[in-house]
């Protein structure tokens, strides 16, 4: 098995119902967080990450995806003739991060589960080990969450979860990693997840937050998944049962990831992403910051 990770997915053929009706004609991927879709911060991670191969896996109603990353030289030709350089050079570069990260779509097929996308996509990858990203997560770090998991795999060889601190009580929320051994550095080995447990509970304190680097040994155990459906067709394909079935024979690791984590998915969850990337912009978070102030009672910002 390789150690250099080279390939990511990321599952986009979900129907964004917790957003409804927002995402009615526009899907949840392509919502704004600042002057972006969400799914470009989760492209522009992979590749500062030194990811070179993407594979989006959508559904029949996601080409706005696709076209959001496609080059489009009319357009371009038409901004640079009205004098809009800055924006023929915005459009251009999201071109080219498609050729950059080498981006391909394929479509989803079978059964309902996140572990279906990732089923999909890893058919073409052999015996190389992957990243999956959600699209819909906003990671904002000095070292991207991505690269902080390849470099977790790099020092276990070994499939890795992303994971974050939470709270007890928002247990309920997330896939709580049973603790084996805490073994520095936010290392964490790990023997499984338990699906939104109760606070009482809880195996650990930490939540499983999206994002992993998986192995073809994941693989074979969703493929078994799969068989098994085929047999009985009924219930849905999930990655949390891969990995736990995965971990009852092998290594499975959880890493700690430093920098702040925004889930876009719901609708407070969103707004907060919102909210918190544009106080962080340069141009817009100073006056966004006098605004909070005076709706909160505070001094009126005023003008020169």
């Amino acid at each position: 098995m390789s150690t250099t990770i080279r390939r990511a997915v990321i599952p986009a053929a979900g129907l964004g119902s917790r957003l409804l009706p927002l995402t009615k004609a526009t899907p949840k991927e392509m919502l704004p967080v600042g002057d972006r879709p969400v799914i470009e911060h989760t492209v522009r991670e992979l590749i500062d990450s030194g990811i070179t191969d993407i594979t989006i896996v959508v559904s029949g109603d996601k080409s706005a995806i696709q076209e959001h990353f496609r080059p489009n030289p009319a357009l371009v030709d038409q901004l640079r003739a009205d004098g809009k350089t800055a924006y023929a050079d915005a459009v251009e570069e999201v071109a080219d991060l498609a050729r950059r990260g080498h981006i391909t779509y394929l479509y989803q097929h079978g059964p309902y589960g996140n572990g279906t996308p990732v089923l999909n996509a890893a058919r073409n990858f052999g015996d190389e080990a992957f990243l999956v990203l959600w699209p819909d997560d906003v990671f904002v770090a000095r070292v991207p969450r991505a690269r902080q998991l390849i470099t977790a795999y790099e020092k276990t060889n070994a499939p890795v979860l992303a994971l974050m601190p939470m709270e007890p009580a928002d247990s309920g929320r997330y896939g709580v990693p049973v603790v084996k051994e805490d073994l520095g550095d936010g290392s964490l080995r790990i023997t499984g997840l338990m699906e939104k447990p109760k606070p009482e509970d809880a195996p650990s304190h930490y939540a499983a937050i999206g994002g992993y680097v998986l192995t073809p040994g994941v693989v074979d155990e969703l493929r078994e998944q799969y068989r098994r459906f085929e047999e009985n067709p009924v219930g849905e394909l999930y990655l949390t049962d891969a990995l736990n079935a995965y971990a009852a024979r092998r290594a499975l690791y959880g890493q700690v990831i430093e920098g702040d984590w925004y889930d876009t998915g719901g609708p407070l969850a969103y707004l907060t992403a919102q909210f918190a990337h544009a106080l962080t912009h340069p141009d817009y978070g100073p006056a966004l910051r006098r605004m909070v102030q005076t709706l909160d009672g505070g001094p009126t910002a005023t003008t020169d």
